[in-house]
Parts: structure tokens; C-alpha cells; sequence
């Protein structure tokens, strides 16, 4: 598979292959960059998230040109696998673009490169370099993204760790690009331009001052009593200091909802919330004193923001987030929740951490650094010292 960096190859058609949430706040600012360069872009929108995504591309004015409704109700991880290659491979034959690009570690990331290498088309790879060592947790997520790592022509890795992963496992050097994490651009151009909703100014109006906890879970591996126990300590937490509320958007996962409905219905100072849209969400996460969740995204935009978070998790792909001071892991265990729980409300050194990294992850100018190197303009964004990391 060649690859299409030098100046005569460049690629004149690229496309974006894209079907969850945080794909598509992570693509936004590299679809914005690529239409700015030219190039003959499309956008192909897998519906992995299809009632999540109408909003977000309304957001950020976004079209997709074409939508392959793969998600079905109850299939299986290799039902999703197999019609995401038969939908995408009608596409590549096609479009045929001169490179793939593909975000992160979803079924949409993995099969996407898969049906581009079948089709002999080189693979980009945005958050390439990202690992928890555990191949089952987070599942698949984890070797999901390995195999894209196998495949992908180019690895925009987010950091100097990331990009260390890639050599050690023998990923050739010239073909791994230290550019940051579009998430850093999309936030930042978020809360600069776009306004939040009303809701999110009477949910300010509801704290009345007090600080907010806003807390997050969706993941497989805390669904039953996992969850329930981590909700208890979080709801013995809020009922104890009568200054603190929270906030908790809830996914729309029935294994989610009707565990969240019974630890924390019915408490004054603990709102319930639908999924928010991104905008909302940001805004709110600006505001807010603690974050608790086990996803991976916020992680991300917890330390961009400067703010504490505390992950329910055993393990991260993001270890920066903890190496800098921003998260603390908590894995499975209720009790070490509610030490540290306790500890955001003495721990100043912690909160000083994580107000003083929030360049780990990028600067904002990721889109633009990546697209430099796709068509060799602009080498002022190319260069890119290496990031804070504790390791």
C-alpha cells in the first residue's frame, strides 16, 4: 500500500469515515481544516449513533454524503462488523478516494480501515497510539484500535506517549505524526463561538451557587452491581455535604437508565438529565467543580479544561490524564470512590494539578497540524514540541 505523502501524490479525494458521538466532535474541526485545503471530501456517516448525531451535525454544519443506517437493535458486535463492511465497501468501490481517514478505536474505526485495506486504500489514523494493555477492557475498544494501528499508512498520534507506544511496537517512525487531539480544537472552538441553551442557564440557576459534581457512566464493564455501588457512594457523598450537587446527563442504555433511576432518583440536590447536546455540555463541564465518569472522551476534555475528575475505571489508555495530576482511577472499588471523594474537597494540590496542565492533550490546532502533513503547506504547524507527560 503506497503512501500519498510526498508532494506529488498528495491526496486530492478524502474520505472521512465516521458514525459515533465522539467521532464526530473529534472530526468536526479536521472536516472544517480539509474543506479549507480544497480537497474533494466525503463524508460517510456509518450510523452507529444514529439518534445522537442529527444534532452535532447541525452544530457544526456538517453534511454527510452518505448513511448507511448499520446500527440495528440487538445485533451482535459481529452483526455491526459485517454490515459495516458491506455498506462501506459499495462506497470505496465507488469514491474511490485516495486515503481513508478513521478516529479512534469504534467497530466504525475498525471496519472502515479494514474495508479500505481490502480495497488497497491507504488508512489515516486520528488517535492512533492509544493502549490500556488489557485487550478486554475497555472492550473491544482496545483491540479494536490495535488493528487499526496494523493497517493505518498514517498515525497522528495526540502525544509524546502515544507516539512511543507506536515505535515499540514496531510501527515505522516516518509514518507516526505527534499533532495533539482534535478534541482540544473542537472544545476550545465550542465554548469561544457557539452558545449554550437555555437549559444549561437554569441548570446553573438550580445549583444556586452550590458546586457541581457532574458525573457520566455508560461503560460495559460497570453495568449491575459494579454501577450500583459506585451511584450509592456518589449519592452518600452529595446527601453528606450540603453544599455540593450534582448533575447527571444519563445514557440512553436501558442498563444504564433504570440502575441510575434507582440510586439516585428523588434526591434535591441530584438533577437527571437526557444526553445533552455537545455545546451544552462543554458549557456545563466548564462550569464545574468535580467531574466523575468512566469515559474515556472526557478524560481528555476534563484536563484541557483544567478540571479534577475522578475515573471509574481500572485502567486508561489515557495515563497522561493521571500522570499530570488531572485523574485519579478508582477502578471497580466503592470504597476508594469515597476516599477520593473525599479527598477532592481537601486535596488543593490536585486541583492546582489539573489547573496547571491543560496543554497534555493539544493546543487547538491539531486539524490544521494534521492536514500540513497530509499536503505539505504551512510548516510552521508541523513541528511539535512533545507534550507534558509525566512518563
Amino acid at each position: 500500500m503506497k503512501l500519498v505523502s510526498s508532494s506529488d501524490s498528495r491526496p486530492s479525494k478524502v474520505l472521512v469515515c465516521l458514525g459515533t458521538r465522539p467521532e464526530l466532535i473529534k472530526f468536526a474541526p479536521m472536516i472544517k481544516a480539509l474543506k479549507n485545503r480544497g480537497v474533494a471530501l466525503v463524508i460517510v456517516n456509518t450510523g452507529q449513533h444514529s439518534d445522537l448525531l442529527e444534532p452535532l451535525f447541525e452544530l457544526f454544519e456538517i453534511r454527510a454524503c452518505y448513511n448507511l443506517e448499520a446500527m440495528k437493535a440487538g445485533q451482535s458486535l459481529n452483526a455491526l462488523g459485517s454490515r459495516l463492511l458491506e455498506r462501506l465497501d459499495p462506497v470505496l468501490e465507488k469514491e474511490k478516494p485516495d486515503l481513508l481517514i478513521v478516529q479512534g478505536d469504534t467497530s466504525t474505526a475498525v471496519m472502515g480501515a479494514v474495508a479500505a485495506f481490502n480495497r488497497r486504500i491507504p488508512v489515516g489514523h486520528l488517535e492512533a497510539g492509544l493502549r490500556s494493555g488489557n485487550p478486554h477492557s475497555p472492550f473491544p475498544e482496545e483491540m479494536n484500535r490495535r488493528i487499526v494501528g496494523q493497517i493505518a499508512a498514517y498515525h497522528f498520534a495526540a502525544t509524546e506517549r502515544n507516539r512511543r507506544t507506536l515505535l515499540d511496537e514496531g510501527v515505522p517512525a516516518e509514518t507516526i505524526h505527534l499533532v495533539g487531539n482534535t478534541v482540544v480544537d473542537a472544545l476550545r472552538h465550542t465554548l469561544l463561538t457557539k452558545r449554550p441553551g437555555k437549559n444549561v442557564e437554569l441548570m446553573q440557576q438550580w445549583t444556586g451557587g452550590k458546586r457541581l459534581v457532574l458525573v457520566t457512566t455508560h461503560r460495559r464493564e460497570n453495568f449491575g452491581e459494579t454501577m450500583s455501588l459506585h451511584l450509592r457512594a456518589l449519592r452518600d457523598f452529595i446527601e453528606r455535604e450540603k453544599d455540593l450537587c450534582m448533575i447527571f446527563p444519563v445514557h440512553p442504555n436501558p442498563n444504564v437508565r433504570v440502575t441510575v433511576a434507582t440510586e439516585l432518583g428523588r434526591h434535591p440536590r441530584i438533577r437527571l438529565t437526557e444526553p445533552m447536546g455537545y455545546c451544552d455540555f462543554v458549557h456545563l463541564l466548564s462550569q464545574t467543580w468535580l467531574i466523575v465518569s468512566d469515559s474515556g472522551g472526557i478524560q481528555e476534555e476534563a484536563t484541557a479544561l483544567g478540571k479534577p475528575m475522578i475515573v471509574l475505571r481500572e485502567n486508561t489508555e489515557r495515563p497522561e490524564a493521571v500522570e499530570c495530576g488531572v485523574a485519579r482511577l478508582v477502578g471497580e472499588s466503592p470504597s476508594l470512590l469515597r476516599e477520593m471523594l473525599s479527598a477532592a474537597l481537601i486535596d488543593e494540590v490536585w486541583h492546582a494539578n489539573a489547573n496547571n496542565s491543560r496543554d497534555v492533550f493539544g493546543d487547538g490546532q491539531t486539524a490544521e497540524r494534521v492536514c500540513d502533513i497530509l499536503f505539505g503547506a504551512s510548516p510552521q504547524h508541523v513541528s511539535m514540541a512533545p507534550m507534558r507527560s509525566a512518563a
